[in-house]
């Protein structure tokens, strides 16, 4: 059932665009696998071999510190609705964050979200596409406002003493590189 394809088809592209939730996953070579779900207008595709997503700030930052020590990061689309699919973007990402050169070019592809930490860039070396019969049906309600109100609450200042306090390091004890 599963199919692997060297780079994005442009069906795999209006799948991707029609998802409201994607999921990160990436790990270390030791410690905790992290898979974190994502939401909200935060993914580019850029072309059949790459894509972007825009990292806004969180509890953790366990997917910068994985990527730092080895670049990896598997990225998930489900169909929650219509006919079932589940697709998997393999491939090696960079971080870049807000000091780097890359950053403004970017980062202006994405909403101006306060709390913008990192933008991941990552290079496709696979796209396996499933069958995902047993993917319940949900029905999208819409987007939380949850996450921007409390950014905006706390500030630019605010989200730089978060990022100091609780982002630079992850649950195993791994940099981050916010900082």
């Amino acid at each position: 059932m599963a199919k692997q394809f060297e780079e994005l088809l442009p069906e795999h592209t209006d799948f991707i665009n029609a998802q409201h939730l994607f999921f990160v996953g990436s790990a270390g070579a030791e410690g905790f696998v992290n898979v974190s779900p994502k939401g909200m207008d935060s993914l580019r595709i850029l072309g059949p071999d790459r894509l972007i997503w825009l990292n806004l700030t969180g509890s953790g930052n366990e997917t910068a510190a994985h990527v730092l020590e080895n670049g990896r990061m598997t990225i998930m689309f489900c169909s929650f609705d219509k006919q079932p699919l589940i697709l998997r973007v393999y491939g090696r990402t960079d971080v870049i964050h807000p000091r780097d050169d890359s950053w403004d070019e970017l980062v202006d592809q994405f909403p101006d979200y306060l709390g913008a930490r990192q933008i991941f860039d990552l290079d496709i070396e696979l796209v396996q596409t499933s069958c995902g019969f047993g993917v319940p049906y949900y029905d999208f309600q819409g987007e939380r406002d949850t996450l921007t109100n409390w950014a905006s609450k706390k500030g630019e200042e605010g989200l730089q003493a978060y990022w100091t306090e609780k982002n630079q390091l992850s649950l195993d004890g791994k940099a981050t590189g916010i900082r």
